[in-house]
């Protein structure tokens, strides 16, 4: 037999079928060994065939891999061959999203664990009395059935091995599989539909159309509808997939799915260990779980005969990949639903424009949830504004407004949330005197001050620099620190309120996978009246007790020059908003700003989505932005600067020819400098395009294909999330 194999090593040189001879047990999809260039490769059979074009003679043999099933199935094949003439990626590139990292470099497998059992009952055994280990293994057997030998052994030494050379006890290899959140537990609750979710989900099963839009309030129980789909798919012996933006939510997600559904539910994302991820990764594939619940990349899990997908909080920018290859997961998942057959169901308060056009236009089926679950009204948000604060002499980070409405909260006894999304102290360090700003030596970025570690760190790349005593450049004392940060804003609370206790939730408090997960579950548990955060706790969380939110910089993400910056504003403070008044007691938000006026703020502060997206999609209209056009961004990245100009040029003529050739598709042209210049030692240009008509998308990507060096990456993103 023939095999038609891809090795894994992901350059366009090797990026082909080659033929190997194999034996009658390499099926199509299974992992092997090749040889290749002198070495042993993993690879990936593509195809089995009876015979090649190459001589037998010439041909070498591949070695399969231990795995009782195939690596990949055939809608994994399939959906990677998309991929790799979409994007214009190596195959090898595209079939790793499909395989947890460690399981193709072999690093990590199945954990493997001696058992014991009787064969015998102990009755019938002879055993001299002498024996004490033999006896107490046996008798420790029969009481409690098979057993660890490594207990066994630490309690009774060389008692298995003896009794297992007699015939009275059988030695065995168990799969342990090992359980990423055993902690994560819940109760399940009854929960009946309301009639707005039973409509919702009549909706759902009802309607042709394979993408559905849910767009509830915050709070209107669009979860309690993604159960349900879910519940109605295991009945009928199908398959979900459960999107969420956070890592941080997705143990809460999935203590309500095991409440539910048990050991059904199976969990992937990075910050699990290679260990946990690929035995995870094992129950999907072999069908032990039905539920694939995580992040961005769980959209490739390996499930069979999917039955619904759902993509919470679809508007989020995290479910754009920034890696190669640079795919956004509402086509992944579209792709998906597509080949099954099934539903794909997109959730969202605050859904991204172009969604929502989408589903206004009739292309997508638009649910709506206009109400609460408990018909609670929606919180009040009160407006601050900063400059009548700041001509009051009032520097602090907090209004003279929100102060008083967390003393309040306080003294009710109820919890309050506090959202900045920018994380450490302060955010630049500047001498006062000849104006120097610390800087990371591998970025063109200022260094953020973390005191709690007492050192500065680069945002970008991690990089860590002892904090300053005096300016490197005048010798100065007098540093100032200039933008405020989580941890500053938890120091200044403990002043004001030092019987306060107070928990901080950012990328810096939630190292391992159990971080978000141990924070959360403190603050549900009311061992914290406030919790201090970044975006991590603006979506998705359910705390009763909240009656109070902070919006602290509600101006910090509406001024980038990006065509996106208003919607995201919106977006973002309408889910913080959300945070509070779940419950039974009237939730407030104070949402501090220097621009009042702004109808974004006007439009987020009265919930009006309706508004904002009429307002935002005749702008977009007018200056022929997406929708209404396809932004596309080659980024070309390099370590030598002048390799890195050299490669630039050449994808940009090859661009411009393009551009020549067929003007009337292109709405801008141009190349330069990405806004920061360099990332982690790696020079950053760009070439810019928006395009009227994205035919000539395949020729895009085709030529950057051929612009990529070993030296250079030539990467093409298309309504890029970040344009930084």
């Amino acid at each position: 037999m023939i095999a038609e194999v891809i090795v894994d090593i992901a350059a366009s040189e090797t990026d082909r079928i080659y033929d190997y001879l194999c034996d009658d047990t390499v099926i199509v999809g299974s992992r092997v060994r090749a040889p290749f260039g002198g070495k042993t490769v993993p690879g990936f059979v593509m195809r089995v065939k009876e015979t090649s074009d190459l001589p037998k003679q010439r041909l070498k043999r591949v070695f399969p891999c231990p795995d009782e099933l195939p690596a990949l199935n055939s809608e994994c094949l399939a959906l990677a061959e998309k991929l790799t003439a979409r994007y214009r990626v190596p195959k090898a590139l595209a079939l790793r999203l499909f395989l947890p990292s460690e399981m193709r470099t072999g690093k990590v497998r199945e954990l493997m664990r001696n058992y014991a059992e009787l064969t015998v009952p102990v009755s019938e055994m002879k055993l001299v009395k002498s024996a004490k280990n033999q006896i107490g293994v046996a008798e420790y057997l029969e009481k409690n059935g098979k057993t660890d030998c490594a207990y066994l052994n630490s309690v009774y030494p060389a008692g298995v091995t003896a009794l297992e050379k007699k015939g009275y006890v059988r030695i065995f290899k168990e799969q342990i599989l090992r359980d990423p959140y055993k902690t994560v537990t819940a109760e399940r609750v009854a929960r009946t539909l309301t009639p707005d979710q039973e409509r919702a989900v009549d909706m759902i099963n009802t309607d042709n159309r394979t993408v559905q839009l849910l767009h509830g309030v915050t709070g209107s129980g669009k979860t309690e509808i993604y159960l349900t789909l879910i519940a109605e798919c295991l009945a009928q012996g199908k398959s979900s997939i459960f999107l969420v933006p956070e890592i941080s939510l997705t143990p809460q997600m999935l203590s309500q799915l095991r409440a539910r559904f048990g050991k059904n539910a199976a969990i992937l994302h990075s910050g699990l260990s290679a260990g946990e991820r690929f035995d995870e990764w094992w129950r999907l594939r072999t069908g032990e779980a039905k539920i694939a619940i995580g992040a961005r990349s769980a959209v490739f899990a390996p499930l069979e005969n999917l039955g619904v997908i759902i993509i919470d909080e679809e508007h989020d920018s995290s479910y754009s990949s920034e890696t190669a290859p640079r795919y956004n997961t509402f086509d992944v998942a579209l792709l998906r639903a597509k080949r099954n057959g099934c539903k794909l169901v997109l959730g969202s308060a605050t859904p991204s424009v172009e969604t929502y056009k989408r589903a206004k236009e009739g292309e997508f089926s638009l649910i709506r949830l206009e109400k609460r679950i408990n018909q609670r009204p929606l919180p009040e948000i009160v407006i601050a504004d900063m400059r009548r604060e700041v001509r009051r002499g009032n520097n602090s980070a907090f209004s003279g407004a929100l102060k008083e409405e967390i003393e309040k909260c306080l003294s009710a006894e109820k919890q309050a949330i506090l959202f900045l999304n920018r994380r450490g102290y302060s955010q630049t360090v500047i001498c006062k005197e000849c104006g120097y700003v610390a800087r990371c030596e591998a970025c063109d970025v200022s260094l953020t001050y973390h005191r709690d570690e007492n050192c500065l760190k680069c945002h970008y790349c991690g990089m860590k620099y002892n904090m300053l005593s005096a300016c490197p450049d005048c010798g100065g004392r007098k540093l100032s620190y200039a933008g405020t940060g989580t941890q500053r804003i938890v120091a200044d609370l403990q002043k004001l309120y030092p019987n306060a206790r107070i928990l901080r939730m950012d990328n810096d408090t939630t190292s391992g996978k159990e971080g978000h997960y141990k924070i959360l579950k403190a603050f549900a548990e009311k061992k914290a009246d406030i919790l201090v955060g970044t975006q991590m706790i603006a979506k998705g969380h359910d705390f009763p007790s909240v009656t109070l939110v902070g919006i602290l910089d509600a101006d910090m993400s509406l001024h980038f020059s990006d065509y996106r910056s208003g919607e995201r504003t919106f977006q973002l403070l309408t889910q913080v908003a959300g945070r509070s008044g779940r419950a039974e007691e009237k939730g407030k938000v104070v949402l501090q700003t220097f621009d009042p006026e702004n109808e974004v703020l006007r439009f987020a502060t009265s919930y009006d989505y309706e508004g904002f997206y009429e307002n935002e999609v005749s702008l977009r209209a007018a200056m022929a932005f997406p929708p209404f056009s396809k932004i596309v961004r080659v980024l070309v990245t390099g370590e030598d600067d002048k390799k890195t100009i050299e490669a630039l040029r050449e994808v940009y003529v090859a661009l411009e020819k393009l551009y020549t050739d067929h003007p009337e598709k292109f709405l801008f042209f141009n190349k330069m400098r990405a806004p920061i210049k360099r990332i982690q030692n790696k020079f950053r240009y760009q070439v810019l395009m928006r395009l009227s008509d994205t035919s000539v998308l395949p020729e895009i990507y085709g030529a950057c294909a051929e612009a990529r060096t070993r030296d250079v990456l030539v990467s093409v993103e298309e309504n890029p999330a970040n344009l930084s």
